[in-house]
């Protein structure tokens, strides 16, 4: 049986974030579905069904416009520009269920995306991702890592593998562009070729 590496992020004392690898086989919790069974709709209100990205590893990030971590629009780009030809996808998901940090429309959020952080990579439009009203996407998230999976705020990071299934969950604290991270995408992707 094929073990589903899983990393998690746990906030310690004093906003310190430590980082554990936990093996274990399929969770119990385990719904059988995958990430590719999705569909959100994108910020230009066009299908975006996550099935087109199947066998790309997937970075998903409940995003806000008006958050302290905001300035992390700017790391999910460099991920992007970064990984993209070597079959990353990063997907930004924005969200008004922590603060009310995203109170504009879809056009105001994209405005700002591209505006202030040149933000090229797909968004969806304005999605919950928290409660019953969450997104199927985050609920399927819940019940594969539990209610502890949730989303705890703005910028919480899921990495998906090429299979569709949960690879790895960040808070908000951790910086996309963190080792943690880019060790995981790395770990998915293929191999550099060339010079």
């Amino acid at each position: 049986m094929a073990e589903t590496r899983r990393r998690a992020i746990i906030p310690a004392m004093f906003g310190i974030a430590l980082a554990t690898t936990v093996f274990a086989a399929q969770s119990q919790r385990g719904t059988g579905m995958t990430a590719y069974d999705f569909s959100f709709t994108s910020i230009e209100g066009e299908p975006l069904p996550l099935a087109q990205y199947q066998g790309h590893p997937l970075l998903v990030a409940n995003t806000a416009s008006f958050c302290g971590f905001t300035y992390q629009y700017q790391d999910l780009e460099a991920l992007w520009q970064r990984y993209r030809e070597r079959g990353l996808v990063v997907i930004g998901v924005p969200s008004n269920d922590f603060g009310q940090q995203e109170p504009g429309s879809e056009k105001e959020i994209k405005q700002f995306c591209e505006g202030k952080y040149a933000v090229d990579f797909p968004l969806t439009d304005k999605q919950d991702v928290i409660g019953p009203e969450a997104h199927p996407f985050f609920r399927w998230i819940s019940a594969e890592l539990g209610d502890a999976g949730a989303p705890r705020w703005n910028f919480h990071k899921y990495l998906v593998g090429p299979d569709g299934k949960l690879e790895g969950s960040w808070p908000s604290s951790v910086r996309p562009t963190d080792r943690a991270i880019t060790d995981e995408i790395e770990r998915l992707l293929p191999a550099k070729t060339g010079g």
